[in-house]
């Protein structure tokens, strides 16, 4: 496993992090079969795990809590998120402050955070949705400010909603963010226009997410496939996606080289952007975890494939089943 800084944070981190969705909120999650997997990728050096309130209502922050607990020995490095009020993802441009973070909220989910974990202190703290129009109402950040000055988190983060990444460049810029968590991958390349250079500028660590896009760059979607109505993916996965995802799914099988499998050449086109600082894919089986740890050792992809893969950019409008 290798390492890379989570921007002027002084957090080392591991290239390939956790993330722990799927763990609470996902069909098939079994605590004891994510438990080994959590605790497998710790052995293999994983030390970034991301989660949130949101996944399982405290569930996967409380799975989260038993991890750090079950290695003391090891500089494990916590991030998660505090939902939205008004519990809509992504946000709108309507929304205001008091509709999703006012201040005494805020503390309110920080304080279940720590109680879910059974942690002094959350390494990383974000905001589950952002827009960067909240930013003239400092109420959010001096809320963090004052958790931060009491010991109770560390970093002030921000998750970005689903293919905006131009929804929070103002606030790299504004110097009240330490990390910003965005969505990257071989189809959504867009951060790479503005927000990467913005974070680059100013020492914002960025913590890449959906590196399968939702499970159509493991290779494994069909037009066919189908989830349980109490599965978030089946409505994500709303016939016109589902369909329009395999096809560009497909459409990278020919790129693939001998012997590479589709979710290791997602993770490793990643890894190629030096901007990046941890990569979190979700992962619930203990082959998924052993094969994606391998991919740091690996290291990026040469530059002829990551040039071709460059051309396989999918830009992506917010609709009302992209969440």
């Amino acid at each position: 496993m290798k390492y890379r800084m989570l921007g002027r944070t002084g957090l080392s981190v591991s290239e390939i992090g956790y993330g722990m969705w799927g763990v609470a909120g996902w069909t098939g999650s079994d605590d004891t079969e994510s438990l080994l997997s959590l605790q497998r990728a710790v052995d293999l050096g994983c030390t970034f795990f991301d989660t949130a309130w949101a996944y399982g209502d405290g569930h996967s922050e409380r799975l989260l809590g038993e991890v750090v607990r079950n290695n003391p020995d090891r500089n494990l490095i916590t991030a998660t998120k505090v939902p939205p009020k008004n519990r809509q993802w992504p946000s709108r441009r309507e929304h205001t402050l008091d509709d999703c973070y006012p201040p005494d909220y805020v503390h309110e989910y920080v304080g279940r955070s720590l109680a879910n974990t059974g942690l002094e202190c959350i390494d990383v703290m974000q905001l589950h949705t952002w827009e960067d129009a909240w930013l003239s109402d400092d109420r959010w950040v001096r809320a963090l400010e004052e958790e931060k000055a009491d010991g109770r988190i560390g970093a002030i983060g921000i998750s970005l909603n689903r293919w905006e990444p131009w929804n929070g460049v103002e606030a790299v810029r504004s110097g009240l963010v330490d990390c910003v968590q965005v969505i990257y991958n071989i189809f959504d390349q867009n951060p790479q226009d503005v927000l990467f250079p913005a974070c680059r500028e100013h020492g914002v660590g960025v913590i890449a997410r959906v590196p399968f896009d939702e499970g159509s760059l493991t290779g494994t979607l069909t037009v066919d496939s189908t989830w349980p109505d109490d599965d978030w993916r089946s409505s994500y996965f709303v016939p016109e996606n589902l369909r329009s995802s395999v096809e560009h799914a497909d459409a990278l099988r020919p790129l693939l080289p001998k012997g590479m499998s589709m979710p290791e050449m997602a993770l490793r086109f990643i890894l190629g952007e030096t901007g990046v600082s941890t990569v979190i894919p979700g992962m619930r089986k203990l082959r998924h975890v052993e094969s994606n740890m391998a991919t740091s050792d690996a290291g990026p992809l040469g530059e002829e494939l990551m040039a071709q893969l460059a051309l396989h950019r999918w830009d992506r409008e917010p609709t009302s089943w992209s969440q």
